[in-house]
């Protein structure tokens, strides 16, 4: 699984993403448009307008990393089907899911919801 054993969020961008963009193209979406810290160590997520691409977003604690995905035979779960403005908060068991193909995520809550402890 991508990142750490630490509890991570995982923030997916609400809007097809042109994915020949890199490592500037995508921390700059992560700050401009999502609002949030690339360095957090947070994951983020972005899909091609196909929904056939993938790629996530990482601080490592080193540097920055990207995962990539492309699906040969279907599609990836569509994300954008609500506004754009703000990013789709994930679980790491949504975002796995969600890379395997998964037709749920994003449409119904899979995940039971944070506990406060």
């Amino acid at each position: 699984m991508i990142g750490s054993t630490r509890a991570v969020r995982v923030w997916a961008r609400r809007a097809p993403t042109d994915l020949r963009k890199g490592f500037n193209g995508l921390f700059y979406l992560v700050q401009n448009e999502l609002g949030r810290d690339p360095l957090s160590g947070d994951l983020y997520l972005f899909v091609n307008r196909r929904r056939t691409s993938a790629k996530v977003l990482l601080w490592d604690g080193t540097g920055l990393c990207i995962y990539a995905k492309r699906l040969e035979r279907q599609r990836f779960a569509c994300l954008w089907r609500e506004p754009a403005g703000s990013p789709l908060r994930l679980t790491r068991t949504e975002l796995s899911l969600f890379l395997e193909g998964s037709k749920l995520v994003g449409s119904v809550p899979v995940s039971p919801k944070e506990m406060c402890l």
